[in-house]
């Protein structure tokens, strides 16, 4: 059996918005038409398709599309400031943008030339939980409608092509993100992987998914692609609420849920009569990654819900290396899990020799359930996050005597706020263009609701008159709305060796509490 035959002959039900709904027949047919579409616009095997989306049908119907015709797709973060869309966008060459109306509006005159478009409409759920206009929703006049377009094609019927996957950007140590770009999948890699899955993921026919943390992210797009085609139900929400979680879980009897800490943290806050107000006893399995969960939190969830949590760790380079189920985490309080799938995991010391057990050094990790990468456009950059085979994501941490392994460190320097990414030297580049600016520095500093928050320190210039407020306008006109510092420090001098390295770590330790 093809893998086109597979998905138009899978159980899964139907995938729910606030919206719409859509059967697997509809998802299958309209995926199918528009990878015929695709092709059509001469996009070839191993092109390009980008993806301005929120988490809505039309997300998983390109995703799919693109597997049929053989393209990478590049889910865009649409947090991100107009010029970061247009940076992405040029450095993986897209072919075709696929936007929601009102994303679009802000990147119109800007979208490159080589670059087509065609425009989903912004749905009412959708406009009213991020406060937008109905004229930002609707669909510009002369630009091409999603289903209208798709619609004037037959279903995809070739042979299947190899699935290349998608191209998920991450940061690079000048400020600019770096597109992970796999090789396209073996069907050997393709079947560990959907193997990998079931395991972490919980991946069954029987599977009622509420997918909440917004599908540009490597986990919930991943997860998403699998349960669209296996599952009985998936359930789309444009953002997460804590109390509309518990009724969604609820009235659709969900059972399984891809999540982030700060998801955990905001249902913790929720006042007891709330909590005790709905039913959640169909949730079965909750995975989550993508942060440190504090100790406390994943407790209280555990208690709360069942040892239904399994957490994951892993990067975009690496895939899903580690996991851990509630079971092993209460004997090993703070583990985020041992190798799985036949995964390898070492430590390093900075000498590049192993370290012993309980020994801190730095992560590596490889995966059989993933097919080799390089970074679009910066090749030497993959050279110099390997080490005899295996991938570092810049974490440092140590492996028990069982193998489990603890975080000793986050990754160097970036910031994790709510589940996202933010990466200090985008920040720092952007602020040490202001004239008034001498020298900056940006860490994360903890947060009890969002993990970590941004703060920034700044030295002026001499004879500089800079306020908080001034660098936070500055700042607001270059970098995404959410990477804007929460706190801004004014210093005499930040803490750099003779070389000129910032000295990152002694910021961290004067100015995080304990």
């Amino acid at each position: 059996m093809t893998r086109s035959e597979a998905v138009a002959q899978s159980q899964a039900a139907e995938i729910i918005t606030a919206d719409a709904h859509i059967d697997q027949h509809e998802l299958s047919l309209n995926a199918r038409r528009a990878a015929t579409a695709i092709e059509a616009l001469g996009i070839q095997e191993g092109d390009v398709v980008a993806m301005l989306l929120r988490n809505d049908i039309p997300f998983i119907e390109a995703g799919l599309a693109t597997q049929y015709c053989g393209v990478y797709a590049v889910p865009i973060n649409w947090h991100s400031a107009p010029d970061e869309i247009l940076y992405v966008l040029k450095d993986c060459g897209a072919r075709l943008l696929i936007a929601h109306a009102d994303l679009y509006r802000t990147i119109e005159k800007i979208v490159p030339a080589h670059c087509k478009v065609i425009v989903v409409p912004t749905p009412a759920s959708i406009r009213d939980a991020f406060g937008l206009t109905q004229a930002q929703c609707d669909v510009p006049d002369g630009m091409p409608e999603w289903l209208p377009w798709l619609s004037e094609f037959e279903p995809w019927s070739k042979p299947d092509k190899p699935v290349h996957g998608s191209i998920i950007y991450t940061s690079g140590t000048t400020g600019k993100p770096k597109g992970v770009k796999r090789d396209p999948m073996t069907p050997e890699i393709r079947r560990r992987n959907f193997e990998l899955f079931k395991q972490t993921y919980g991946i069954a026919t029987d599977v009622r998914a509420l997918i909440v943390t917004p599908l540009y992210h490597a986990a919930p797009n991943a997860f998403a692609r699998y349960v669209a085609t296996t599952a009985e139900l998936v359930v789309l929400t444009p953002r997460f609420d804590a109390e509309e979680f518990l009724a969604l879980v609820e009235k659709y009897r969900i059972n399984t849920v891809t999540a982030v800490p700060t998801i955990f943290v905001k249902l913790l806050k929720l006042p007891e009569e709330v909590r005790n107000k709905y039913d959640i006893s169909s949730l079965r399995w909750i995975s989550h990654t993508a942060a440190a969960c504090p100790v406390e939190v994943k407790r209280g969830i555990i208690e709360w819900m069942g040892p239904i949590l399994h957490e994951l760790y892993g990067g975009t380079e690496v895939g899903i290396g580690m996991h851990c189920d509630s079971h092993d985490w209460l004997k090993r309080p703070g583990t985020v899990g041992k190798s799985i799938a036949g995964s390898t995991i070492r430590i390093y010391n900075e000498d590049g020799t192993e370290a012993p057990v309980g020994v801190p050094g730095e992560i590596y990790v490889h995966s059989p359930a993933y097919s080799d990468f390089t970074y679009i456009n910066m090749p030497e950059q993959r050279a110099e996050v390997e080490r005899d085979g295996l991938i570092s994501i810049g974490d440092v941490g140590y492996l028990d005597d069982a193998g489990f392994l603890y975080i000793s460190d986050r990754k160097r320097d970036m910031i994790i706020y709510g589940g996202t990414n933010i990466y200090p030297a985008e920040i720092e580049s952007a602020l040490i263009q202001n004239e008034g600016v001498a020298d900056c520095a940006v860490i994360g500093l903890p947060d009890p609701d969002f993990g970590e928050t941004v703060a920034a320190f700044v030295k002026k210039a001499p004879g500089a008159d800079l306020s908080e407020e001034d660098v936070r306008t500055f700042l607001g006109g270059r970098i995404a709305k959410y990477k804007i510092p929460h706190t801004i420090k004014f210093v005499d001098s930040l803490p750099r060796e003779e070389s000129g390295k910032l000295m990152k770590r002694k910021l961290r330790d004067e100015y995080r509490p304990g």
